[in-house]
């Protein structure tokens, strides 16, 4: 018996889909990347110039711990920025291109008002994006103080991906591999990547800290 022509194309678009769908939801954020390499001296470290790096900063099997207080001095004496303790990925500063952070990252719960991922550089302001951590529902993770981007962060390892498609003014950001949150660029500039912890301007709390390993840079 023959199958109708119109079951028969509708069997085949319902196969197609299928695998097309499977192979979607298999997708990872760094396909179609090449994986940039990097070493230690890719990696600067910044923290208050007053305190030795071992009060702020920690590296042991393979996690970089930062931590900082809210009433900590900033990076240089003549810096009228907030506290960090931060690592700079530097030696593949970027203007052009499609550039993508990799890290994972564990936000001890009470660690609230603070950046821990960044992209710095932009044609208005200091900074493209700013990915901050605040209390909310377990830990809220958010655009700057705004948008939020995924809860329930506290106390336990997340995989963070940010891809910035700079010709085309984009960012885009995933959590564990799912995408969160996509929003405009600041215009093209001298970009980077930095994570750590950042003091936000306001509310943010006494003892800050964020910890990362396996932070990795890709390219198109």
């Amino acid at each position: 018996m023959k199958m109708n022509s119109f079951y028969y194309k509708l069997l085949c678009l319902l196969i197609l889909s299928f695998f097309e769908g499977h192979y979607l939801c298999g997708a990872d954020p760094t396909d179609g990347f090449t994986l940039v390499p990097l070493t230690e001296d890719n990696f600067k470290l910044q923290k208050p110039y007053n305190e030795p790096l071992y009060d702020r900063y920690s590296y042991k099997d393979g996690v970089r711990s930062f931590w900082i207080y809210n009433n900590d001095k900033p990076y240089s004496a003549d810096s009228p920025t907030r506290p960090r303790s931060e690592l700079r990925i530097s030696g593949h500063d970027y203007s052009s291109g499609i550039w993508q952070f990799e890290g994972y990252a564990y936000v001890p719960s009470g660690t609230s008002g603070v950046t821990i991922v960044q992209i710095h550089g932009a044609s208005e302001g200091e900074t493209t994006l700013q990915l901050r951590m605040y209390e909310g529902d377990g830990g809220d993770l958010r655009y700057y103080k705004y948008n939020l981007v995924d809860t329930d962060l506290y106390d336990k390892w997340f995989r963070v991906n940010i891809i910035h498609n700079v010709d085309k003014g984009k960012v885009i950001v995933f959590i564990d591999g799912v995408k969160k949150f996509v929003v405009k660029d600041q215009g093209p500039g001298d970009l980077y990547f930095k994570c750590g912890v950042y003091a936000a301007p306001f509310n943010s709390s006494n003892y800050m800290e964020s910890r990362w390993k396996e932070i990795k840079l890709y390219k198109k």
